[in-house]
């Protein structure tokens, strides 16, 4: 759950509603490949389940001072532009968070973790 506390009360949202959010906002971006696993158990979790594509798998949603901080790892096709596709990131899953529900994002981190050619999966 991700707690944010105001002059209203507390506001819980679960980590799976962040999570479906980014990386639907994510995967939608130009020149996205895919996400990588971030963690040990979740790339070890990927060779158990094969063939199952987990829009969760790369993303990491913590708060810092009552803002969101939000790490990706991505895969992106061959011949595209990193810094553009980096930005494009950023600012999409920015407006689509603080839109969404309103809370401020501190920060985007995106990792490149690999790159894709057209006939790999």
């Amino acid at each position: 759950m991700i707690k944010f506390e105001n002059h209203l009360g507390v506001i819980d949202i679960s980590k799976d509603y962040f999570v479906n959010l980014v990386g639907e906002a994510v995967v939608n971006c130009f020149g996205v490949a895919g996400m990588a696993p971030s963690s040990a158990g979740q790339s070890l979790r990927d060779r158990i389940f094969r063939g199952r594509e987990d829009i969760d798998k790369g993303i990491r949603v913590r708060v810092r001072n009552q803002k969101l901080v939000i790490d990706l790892h991505i895969l992106v096709a061959y011949g595209t532009n990193i810094s553009a596709i980096v930005k494009s990131i950023t600012h999409k899953v920015r407006f689509t968070v603080e839109e969404k529900t309103g809370f401020q994002v501190a920060r985007v981190n995106v990792f490149i973790d690999g790159m894709r050619t057209d006939g790999q999966s």
